[in-house]
């Protein structure tokens, strides 16, 4: 619409100018507006189309045009019109320079330079812009020789250099260089200030603003001590933040406390944690915004106190976007995935962080077909998803370990986006569970070196679990070649691996490489992997000794290990002490009961079997059924043993039987 309207006031206004409507120069004043609007709507090309088929220009049609092009970084284009242009002014000269200083290409900002050098007439913009550039390129040498060549300097000229020393690490220059400001603002003060803190200089912030605070001639600091609060803040350092809160002037100063000052201190207290404190500063604030709102609704999310949350969220005047997703991704940190639904479809207005807050609740909180089916109504619903929600659902396709939805994942990503190290890595994930392991070194290998570690883990612990224990200690030790530092995930997977391939003294190798080479400190995990080893090659003694050693309390997978192990090996005594224990640490499992019952069972002691039954019994522990699930025509099915709950139970039993049948008659006549 916008783009027609352009084009009728332009023909109306050749049209009114061919019929001697209007005078010369109100003609081309029209022309010049339209052209313009074409330029700041985005429209280059059709703006071009107008300015080829101008009757006359003026500077201010080429002007319009370069910076057009400028703009939008064509800056051939626009140096072609510049050479073209019969007079030029020094708006020409600056808006060609901004372009050329602009740019991070060392042989654009040459060009600048040069063009700078041959301008005949300078003004301050010109200064500034060319110092401007050099500068954002880290050039403070030649920067400041042409500060110091300057004929006038303004505020902008001295702040620009202030926050380019700033900006190297150069404290001592730009210290220098405020002194000996003229003039100082609020900019120059809050620059200066801010460079400090990103220096990590924050006693000296706090000195040059107690300090410019003193002289009583800079209107508006209090964006200065807003800056710093916030420093503290972001450096944990509370009491400074807070002292320097309650030290703003008041109104009588020049400047007070504005909501900002307020909303630093808040954000302060929560990032540290103290919502009760936050809370008190919040319902003393004189106004709110939807910052403070938000901020504190925040605070009560962080520390999973989601009643206060909803309270705070429902007093809200005027919720927004960021107030529902807060919330929303509130529930679901705290594992109440249906009251994050809850909310989620009663959002006035979903966006993009809405959809990936819901899908990577429900995969985190282990519902991967919820996850599944929320991505599906995103694309329905229009909404473009991102590398967040990529790896999101990725995730899911690797908790189902379903292969056909994840492909279809993988396509989409290859058409829409380009894969990042996060979405190579949640694929390598999903193909690996899937048992495509092919695919998964693929995608590993295609990333050639952009690996992080969470890349290797991927592909180690998939190789691993899968039982290809060769190849996953060959890629680990690849992995230590190439200097990338292994994690306690990836010793996880490596003590796996030689579980699986019976490596028991490899395996003790590796741990002690883990804690002693590495320094890594063994978790549950670890030892549940390392009792699980040695056990199950009948050394029940050294993994009944590795648990006596641990560092940190056994939990149920160092004992079910052992108690695995003992069931393997047959020895009932030390089942017998490894069961009171598991049961110890999980009074409500069936598994301890169960294996000892299956153990007096196999050996005939049945009195034994009796009595461990009799105890399920007596203390009301009923076996948990396992369950398995399989991937058929592009769907997931779980299914218990004797489980007839589906409507073709008949049917599938039946086959079974049959199957059953045939590979009995098969080994009868081997």
């Amino acid at each position: 619409m916008r783009r027609r309207l352009t084009h009728l006031a332009f023909r109306r206004a050749l049209t009114d100018g061919r019929h001697g409507g209007l005078d010369h120069h109100e003609l081309l004043r029209r022309l010049n507006k339209s052209l313009s609007e074409l330029i700041r709507s985005g429209q280059l090309r059709e703006a071009r189309r107008v300015f080829d088929t101008l009757p006359q220009r003026n500077v201010v049609s080429w002007n319009s045009m370069i910076g057009g092009y400028v703009r939008q970084r064509e800056l051939a284009q626009a140096r072609k019109l510049f050479d073209q242009m019969p007079e030029r002014d020094v708006v020409s000269w600056n808006s060609m320079l901004a372009g050329y200083a602009s740019s991070r290409d060392p042989r654009e900002l040459e060009e600048g330079r040069r063009l700078f050098e041959v301008m005949r007439e300078k003004d301050t913009v010109s200064w500034n812009t060319m110092i401007n550039g050099l500068t954002r390129n880290g050039r403070m040498d030649e920067a400041l020789r042409l500060f110091e060549r300057m004929p006038e300097k303004n505020v902008v000229s001295w702040n620009t250099m202030i926050t380019g020393f700033l900006g190297v690490g150069d404290v001592s220059n730009a210290m220098n260089l405020f002194e000996r400001m003229p003039v100082r603002d609020a900019a120059s003060l809050s620059a200066l200030v801010s460079g400090l803190i990103r220096n990590g200089k924050l006693i000296e912030a706090e000195s040059v603003l107690l300090k410019s605070e003193c002289t009583r001639d800079i209107k508006g600091a209090v964006d200065a001590y807003n800056t710093l609060i916030a420093g503290y803040g972001q450096c944990g350092k509370i009491e400074d933040a807070r002292r320097l809160f309650d030290m703003i002037p008041d109104k009588k100063h020049g400047f007070k406390r504005n909501v900002i000052s307020w909303n630093s201190m808040i954000m302060c207290y929560v990032k540290a944690g103290d919502v009760r404190s936050a809370r008190i500063l919040f319902d003393e604030m004189p106004e709110r915004d939807i910052v403070s709102w938000n901020t504190m609704i925040a605070g009560y999310v962080q520390a999973l106190d989601m009643d206060e949350a909803v309270n705070l969220f429902l007093e809200l005047p005027e919720p927004d976007g960021l107030s529902w997703n807060s919330i929303v991704c509130g529930f679901t940190q705290k594992g109440d995935v249906l009251q994050a639904r809850w909310y989620f479809e009663r959002m006035p207005q979903k966006n993009l962080v809405s959809w990936n807050t819901m899908i990577a609740g429900y995969e985190q909180n282990g519902d991967y077909d919820g996850a599944i089916k929320l991505f599906t109504q995103m694309q329905a619903a229009g909404e473009k998803p991102d590398r967040h929600t990529f790896s999101s659902v990725l995730s899911a396709c690797a908790g189902l370990a379903t292969l056909y939805q994840g492909v279809q994942i993988h396509q989409l990503i290859i058409k829409t986006t380009v894969a990042d190290i996060p979405i190579n890595n949640a694929l390598i994930t999903m193909y690996a569970r899937g048992g495509n392991l092919t695919e998964a070194t693929a995608v590993f290998d295609e990333m050639k070196l952009r690996k992080d570690v969470i890349s290797w883990n991927a592909i180690i612990g998939g190789y691993a679990q899968h039982g290809h224990a060769k190849d996953a200690l060959a890629i680990f030790a690849e992995m230590k070649r190439t200097k990338v530092k292994p994690t306690h995930i990836t010793f996880i997977s490596v003590l796996n691996a030689c579980g699986h391939a019976g490596l028991v003294d490899e395996g003790r190798r590796y741990f002690d490489s883990m804690v002693n080479e590495f320094g890594i400190m063994p978790s549950v995990e670890h030892y549940a992997s390392l009792v699980d080893l040695i056990g199950r090659h009948g050394q029940l003694d050294d993994a009944l000794d590795v648990i006596k050693g641990m560092l940190v309390p056994p939990d149920r997978a160092v004992w079910g290990a052992l108690l695995g192990a003992c069931r393997v090996h047959n020895n009932v005594a030390l089942a017998r002490m490894a069961a009171d224990a598991l049961a110890n640490v999980e009074p409500e499992s069936s598994a301890p009961y169960v294996l000892m019952y299956n153990m007096h069972a196999d050996e005939g002691r049945w009195d034994d079997a009796l009595e461990v039954r009799e105890v399920m019994d007596k203390r009301r522990i009923a076996k948990q059924p396992g369950y398995s699930w399989i991937e058929l025509q592009n769907r997931v099915h779980s299914f218990v043993a004797g489980d007839r709950s589906h409507p073709l139970s008949s049917e599938i039993h039946s086959l079974i039987d049959s199957c059953n049948k045939i590979i009995q008659d098969f080994e009868l006549q081997s």
